[in-house]
């Protein structure tokens, strides 16, 4: 890998955990306090467990960004009561998705709506956080997402991409988007050193019909990771190396999803800085 412009990436992380029930002694036992977890929210748990996992690592000194996503917010009070719990907390960053949660639980089918209405309160959070799609969302055109990413950037503060597993797509895509003048800085998001049992197992403990839906929109993972060699986030980074580290390119550092294998993505991170002299 180039040294210096990567390891700036990796320095910079992020790290996506699931509220399970084990998560937060796993996040206490080995992540760094200067890593900023993030914690997911689904329609099979609802926005419970995402809060109160939130306002615990809180209370352990880690800068702590809740998934809030707007198909699970019951309408304006909800979300009110969602923005005082954090704020208490001493929750500052919160992350803002559409979601999948299908029919929504009330007038949010969107996060621009949801943004819009934090803008409303008087902007609580210090960063607010948005979705990018580098791959094609199954749903929506592309150009259809880099507008919608344009009209968030007033209520926003960066952007996380979704999963990509093509360092091509991914560095046209933030060509893409810079060229739209989208201007926010992007946390490019990568799958970490996961294996493939442990992430289909994973899907299966999330609920029947959230792990049917998690199949469906992410097949072509599993046949990923099933390839010989297997998935690895270093060659990702390393062919994608010269794109994500552009000064043009704004990318402010790694999104790693975890899939809760919090031990293993750590271990990793520090076997590649060490490698690359960090």
């Amino acid at each position: 890998m180039a040294a210096k412009g990567l390891r700036a990436l990796l320095e910079h992380v992020r790290y996506e955990v699931l509220p399970a029930k084990a998560t937060e002694d796993k996040v206490l036992a080995h992540v760094p306090r200067d890593v900023v977890v993030t914690v997911t929210a689904s329609p099979a748990k609802g926005l419970e467990p995402t809060l109160d996992l939130a306002a615990r690592l809180a209370v352990h000194g880690f800068r702590v960004v809740p998934h809030v996503p707007a198909r699970l917010l019951r309408d304006d009070a909800h979300l009110k009561d969602v923005v005082d719990r954090l704020l208490e907390a001493g929750v500052g960053d919160v992350f803002v998705p559409a979601g999948d949660a299908d029919p929504p639980a009330g007038a949010y089918d969107g996060a621009l709506p949801v943004l819009r209405r934090l803008s409303g309160l008087g902007s609580p959070f210090t960063r607010v956080g948005v979705t990018g799609y580098p791959e094609s969302h199954p749903l929506i055109h592309d150009d259809v997402t880099i507008q919608a990413m344009w009209d968030k950037r007033e209520h926003a503060t960066y952007i996380v991409s979704n999963l990509c597993f093509d360092p091509r797509v991914l560095g046209e895509w933030i060509a893409r988007i810079r060229r739209r003048d989208v201007t926010l800085p992007v946390h490019v998001g990568v799958a970490g050193p996961v294996q493939r049992t442990k992430l289909l197992a994973m899907a299966t403990k999330i609920g029947v019909g959230e792990s049917t839906r998690f199949l469906t929109k992410h097949a072509s993972w599993f046949l990923r990771f099933a390839a010989p060699g297997g998935y690895s986030p270093d060659r990702l980074l390393e062919r994608g190396e010269e794109a994500l580290t552009a000064p043009t390119a704004g990318v402010a550092g790694v999104h790693l999803f975890t899939f809760n294998q919090i031990a293993e993505t750590e271990r990793w991170r520090r076997a590649v800085l060490e490698r690359l002299g960090g």
